[in-house]
């Protein structure tokens, strides 16, 4: 089944939840509609004819300009060899969307990473937390507007004398 088909599939099971469907370029993809994305998702792994077993990667995108952030989610099939990814915008002053762990559990650590980098909140998430930075770190390092705290706990995160210590 190739993308194209994928995508009737999904927008005949879920009406009007779809859209903005790029099936010519090298990860064809579509955008959902944030509050159906765990059904969207359900439906994508135990459909018989997609059987999207895997959740390969989730990671996000921050448009500042449109002020939205964009969730994505990477599919693959490895009994249909096929592929997909999924889309979701979310608001970028109130980044929510549902977890899909219950649906693959490797979405878990997944999630946490986006919200650690990018502060998308993932509701009902079992564990959401930092991942990579300390709890009381302040910001998400992957959004555009980000800067850096000069320095976290008394020591500098600057790099550049570190880097001239090294060289001496």
């Amino acid at each position: 089944m190739d993308a194209k088909d994928i995508y009737a599939r999904i927008e005949r099971q879920f009406p009007g939840k779809v859209g903005d469907f790029k099936g010519e370029v090298q990860e064809p993809y579509l955008t959902v509609d944030a509050l159906s994305i765990v059904d969207v998702c359900r439906f994508l792994r135990d459909d018989a004819n997609v059987q999207f077993e895997v959740l390969s990667d989730l990671t996000a995108l921050d448009w500042p300009k449109e002020e939205k952030l964009q969730v994505v989610y990477h599919l693959f099939s490895y009994s249909q060899n096929h592929q997909i990814v999924l889309k979701v915008d979310l608001p970028r002053d109130n980044p929510k969307v549902a977890t899909v762990e219950g649906v693959w559990k490797v979405a878990n650590w997944l999630e946490r990473e986006v919200y650690d980098l990018f502060g998308v909140i993932f509701e009902g998430h079992s564990d959401l937390r930092r991942i990579m930075l300390p709890e009381d770190w302040v910001g998400y390092p992957l959004r555009k507007d980000y800067v850096e705290q000069e320095e976290y706990d008394g020591i500098s995160t600057q790099r550049a004398p570190l880097v001239e210590k090294l060289l001496r």
